[in-house]
């Protein structure tokens, strides 16, 4: 396994954007911030003992290559024509692929003189992820969390403590991953010197964006790899669940130029897409500026940040990276949504018929296997397990 050993031609341009989305709305004060975190992730890009260290830590602590696993029995009750096979990122320490992204990051912090991280999280898993990794560099960890996630995904929390980290309830707001943001991105201004922001998401101001779907992209690498070993041949599709995008872009940078592999992205339709209560940034909203960069966010009719709503806490966020948005508008991201009971059934289904708890986010792109298209091969990515849901699966299939 080479870190960066296919170089990236697509975008962002010189000024951070996807055609018309991405960019930097940010305070002045962090724009010196972002151009030293630009330049020190170009020099270490191209550094042979930075992408060593990184591909050691990946390949010998966090348990990649992951396994391509071919989920027949799964297919069999979902009475499925295609062979699909689950990309298992929920595998990797940490049970998710957050930590592909703050092993780089956090290396990156390291470089750059560093030695205090925050972070934001919804789910928890990026939270666990860079609470592990600055256990393992000596680094303090901070992690905002909204308050209602807090409750939800107490069995994170508990591990972010045990790791080391501080982890800080976030009330304002709806007390979710976009608040817990807010109140990362208010800590970076304060602390700008000392401190290094680690987004968990491809969004934010440019060069995150950039950094994180570098940073994922090893994913689709695998996929590709491990396809042509089983079947011979690319995918006709990949699957994600979109939140902030992250898993997603991982899984689909690589096969966005392929004509023959159909990318589909599956957000949050909660209680339904008509509801005014799902976290469906892509199909329902409308472009927009939301922490430093613009993509598809939900807005109320007066352009305000409308609040999300998912049973999974890492869908539960009003916006999607940039570079979702720009796929959208090309016409290469094709949309699926799974509302909260779609998302339990398709928990249930994969754990009697393989054998998988996964995460509530990543049930949604099992939940969408029933709304694809014929076609014979498609891979799944298993973005996470979900020992962190089983309180809030519980409580919801004794309703």
């Amino acid at each position: 396994m080479k870190i960066f050993d296919r170089e990236t031609q697509s975008p962002p341009d010189a000024r951070g954007r996807f055609g018309q989305f991405g960019g930097r709305f940010v305070p002045e004060t962090l724009i010196p911030a972002l151009d030293e975190l630009e330049a020190a992730w170009t020099l270490a890009r191209a550094d042979p003992g930075y992408r060593k260290e990184l591909t050691d830590l990946l390949e010998n602590y966090a348990g990649r290559p992951t396994p391509l696993f071919q989920a027949e029995r799964l297919v069999k009750a979902l009475g499925l024509q295609a062979r699909v096979y689950l990309k298992r990122e929920d595998l990797l320490h940490t049970g998710a692929h957050k930590l592909n992204n703050t092993l780089g990051q956090a290396l990156l912090a390291r470089r750059m003189g560093k030695k205090r991280i925050i972070a934001e999280t919804g789910a928890g898993q990026h939270g666990v992820a860079t609470a592990t990794v600055c256990a393992l560099l000596g680094l303090e960890c901070v992690v905002y969390m909204g308050a209602e996630d807090v409750v939800r995904q107490s069995p994170n929390v508990t591990r972010m403590g045990l790791l080391g980290a501080e982890v800080r309830p976030v009330e304002a707001g709806s007390r979710t991953l976009k608040d817990a943001m807010n109140e990362a991105i208010r800590d970076w201004v304060t602390n700008v010197r000392s401190t290094y922001y680690c987004i968990g998401s491809a969004a934010g101001p440019h060069p995150y964006p950039l950094l994180v779907r570098e940073l994922q992209k090893i994913i689709g690498e695998e996929i590709a790899e491990q396809s042509l070993a089983r079947e011979g041949r690319l995918p006709d599709a990949i699957v994600a669940c979109v939140g902030g995008g992250s898993n997603a872009i991982g899984a689909f940078h690589r096969f966005a130029s392929e004509k023959n592999t159909r990318l589909f992205g599956v957000e949050a339709a909660g209680h339904g897409l008509d509801s005014g209560k799902h976290g469906a940034s892509l199909a329902r909203g409308r472009p927009g500026v939301l922490h430093g960069s613009r993509s598809y966010l939900l807005q109320t009719d007066d352009g305000q940040v409308a609040e999300a709503h998912s049973i999974s806490a890492g869908l539960d966020y009003p916006g999607v990276g940039p570079e979702l948005s720009h796929l959208r508008d090309l016409g290469k991201l094709e949309l699926l949504a799974a509302t909260d009971v779609e998302a339990l059934q398709a928990f249930q289904d994969l754990a009697s018929t393989e054998g998988i708890l996964c995460a509530l986010e990543t049930a949604h792109a099992i939940a969408a296997l029933r709304y694809l298209p014929k076609l014979e091969f498609v891979v799944v990515n298993l973005s996470g397990r979900g020992d962190k849901d089983l309180d809030t699966i519980a409580k919801a299939l004794l309703k």
